[in-house]
């Protein structure tokens, strides 16, 4: 028996199952399963961005391997282009793309449901509740992906990662172990028009197949209890159902794409009323009631945060009185001594519009800096600071400076490089990349520039002032702005009355970071 997250309990079925090869961005809460796939001997890469994960996740299933792809919500944002067409093309072995959604926006921009991209993809889509389901799910992801031959979409929250329960091995069968082998399958994989028609029409057989086996699927659990209540449910909201409404009866879906029509509707006719209770998005509502089964769904306030038992009472009971609010909580700031602290208070000293971007350089909005005008996605600072500069008067324009950090810069920021090389605004552009020699916000993860691969090997490095100057752009200064702030300030102002393209690379190692760096850093090439 084992004490496990559910980060871990994902991690801890991939190496069981020998999976050949688990890839993906860091990002919380998706972060440790990686991490810990790599712990337990399994092997495991961080990857430049999810887009380019998702990519080799499919040339791994494609050579009749395993693979798990990880990443939180809005990476599935950037894995979106190859998810829809890798559903189209089948896979010889294993393919689980494993989606980190955050409820309640802990550590996100944004709550989206991710459950939607299982329907708009075509792909079955499994959602575990606990550790034990986040362990023994992934092994029956496995099992689907192998069998049906099709991308599976696993749809992990914040507190199914991060919340620990046991977890006993051995419930569910481990698949045995696949070696990659290449068979050549060129109107399976070549998504031109006329073979991707046909492969259209197969996706949607296949999970008319799939549907109809999850009509029976242990996958999917009726607790009984009275029959005047009987609530649908899926996921985490499992846990709070049971213990709000312990005596009602409960259809607890497991495989939430393809939803269990049949079932559902069965369980809805058995008990007197029937409601629905999800996070987020009325995504399993709109399923019943399209099928024509009459539920109940939450009321429009409880769409917002996360679920929890208190909320889940006032759900069933109707309860639309406004909801005691939380305690403010201490807010985000940069770190005492951060050298990202120099790059904020000379931007605000310069009255600069800052375009930010995703990572600990984000609190620079906070006071007392004030200082970040706008912050989208990963890699929008170049793009949306270049809208700014082509569109506001001039003495507006010349103000503009992007942000963006080392590992951001790897992950999104070469594409957007190469628009403000291609597209220069008529004032020229400043670019600022705050280079702290790690991932930092999510726990000192490794990048292309950083030298080192996930377990912290050297290996490869990418240069991000080589790659800036052979991409065109002749102003480039690399410096520690922390050695003489003043001085950094001046470089800065005179960049930014300048017409032509300039980025500055500021270079301070996290203090954080630093004594993990030495140590790692001492590691000989693997």
């Amino acid at each position: 028996m084992l004490f496990l997250s559910g980060d871990e309990a994902v991690a801890t079925a991939a190496f069981d199952a020998k999976v050949n090869l688990g890839t993906g961005y860091p990002g919380t809460p998706s972060t440790e399963i990686l991490e810990y796939f790599e712990q337990l001997g399994g092997h495991a890469q961080w990857a430049p961005n999810e887009k380019v994960a998702l990519e080799v996740g499919v040339g791994v299933a494609y050579a009749g391997a395993r693979a798990i792809v990880t990443m939180k919500h809005v990476g599935l944002n950037v894995a979106a282009d190859p998810l829809f067409t890798a559903a189209y093309t089948p896979v010889e072995g294993a393919l689980v793309v494993i989606s980190a959604d955050d409820p309640g926006m802990a550590s996100s921009q944004n709550e989206q449901d991710n459950r939607r991209y299982a329907v708009a993809a075509g792909v079955p889509m499994l959602e575990p509740a606990d550790s034990q389901e986040a362990y023994d799910f992934l092994l029956r992801a496995i099992e689907i992906s192998e069998r049906w031959r099709i991308p599976v979409l696993y749809r992990l929250t914040t507190r199914v990662c991060h919340s620990k329960t046991l977890v006993k091995q051995g419930q569910v069968p481990v698949p045995a172990p696949r070696q990659g082998n290449y068979v050549r399958h060129v109107a399976e994989r070549v998504m031109v028009p006329a073979y991707a028609r046909p492969a259209h029409h197969r996706l949607r057989a296949n999970l008319k197949e799939i549907a109809a086996w999850n009509e029976t699927s242990d996958l999917n659990k009726v607790i009984e209890g009275s029959k005047k209540l009987g609530i649908i449910t899926s996921g985490i909201s499992y846990q709070h159902v049971r213990e709000a409404a312990p005596d009602a009866s409960v259809l607890k879906i497991g495989l939430t794409h393809p939803l269990p029509v049949d079932l559902m509707r069965k369980f809805a006719a058995s008990v007197e009323r029937c409601v629905v209770v999800e996070e987020g998005d009325p995504y399993l509502v709109e399923g019943a009631r399209a099928a024509g089964i009459a539920v109940e769904e939450k009321l429009e306030q409880y769409r917002f945060g996360e679920l929890n038992v208190n909320r889940m009472r006032r759900i069933l009971t109707r309860d639309a009185s406004p909801e005691e609010k939380p305690a403010p909580g201490k807010p985000p700031a940069l770190c005492p001594g951060c050298g990202h602290r120099v790059a904020f208070q000379a931007l605000s000293n310069l009255k600069a519009i800052v375009s930010g971007d995703i990572g600990c350089y984000a609190l620079g909005v906070m006071p007392p800096f004030d200082a970040v005008d706008t912050i989208l996605c990963m890699g929008a600072s170049f793009g949306v600071g270049l809208g700014l500069r082509h569109s506001l008067p001039p003495e507006q324009a010349k103000r503009v400076v992007g942000v963006i950090g080392d590992s951001t810069f790897m992950h999104s920021g070469l594409t957007g490089l190469a628009e403000m090389i291609y597209n220069p605004p008529p004032t020229g552009y400043v670019m600022l990349v705050l280079d702290n020699g790690i991932t930092a916000m999510t726990g000192f993860q490794e990048h292309p520039g950083t030298g080192r691969n996930l377990d912290h090997v050297k290996t490869n490095k990418i240069v991000i002032e080589d790659v800036v100057r052979a991409m065109g752009v002749k102003n480039v200064h690399v410096l520690d702005h922390t050695a003489d702030p003043k001085a950094f300030e001046q470089l800065l102002g005179e960049a930014m009355e300048k017409t032509e393209l300039t980025v500055i690379i500021a270079r301070r190692t996290c203090l954080l970071a630093t004594r993990f760096i030495k140590e790692w850093d001492k590691c000989e090439v693997g």
